[in-house]
């Protein structure tokens, strides 16, 4: 999570993802906390957490506004993907993601795990997915 994130045509997918039973621990690729809409939200995972097991997937939103931040969640993908973990990407996170995984997709969203893709193009779509998970 980071400020500025975007998740393109398919709208809050924070709180979607939240409704789908889905607990969200963000992880920041930057140096301090993560100011999004006039709260401040600590990090409360890292990279350690994903290969150590302690999440289930990962979620990159879009909205990436630096080169740096773009190489870290590449990073985070990149290990997500080493450790056979689905990862959730919206707007332009799903180039982002379908990069590191070697897999076309052009949807508002898309979830990447074992060398497929499912797109996510409504809600039904990722309430699916979620499911799976």
């Amino acid at each position: 999570m980071r400020k500025g994130m975007e998740f393109g045509d398919l709208g809050d997918m924070e709180t979607a993802l939240r409704f789908e039973g889905v607990s969200l621990a963000p992880i920041s690729t930057g140096e301090g906390s993560l100011v999004s809409g006039g709260l401040t939200v600590l990090a409360t995972a890292t990279a350690d957490d994903i290969s150590g097991g302690r999440v289930q997937g990962v979620v990159v939103p879009g909205g990436l506004a630096d080169e740096a931040g773009l190489v870290q969640v590449k990073a985070l993908v990149s290990l997500a993907k080493a450790h056979g973990l689905p990862v959730l990407a919206f707007a332009d996170g799903v180039a982002v993601a379908a990069e590191i995984f070697g897999l076309a997709a052009e949807a508002p969203g898309a979830a990447f795990r074992d060398g497929k893709v499912a797109l996510l193009n409504d809600r039904a779509e990722l309430t699916a997915v979620v499911a799976a998970i």
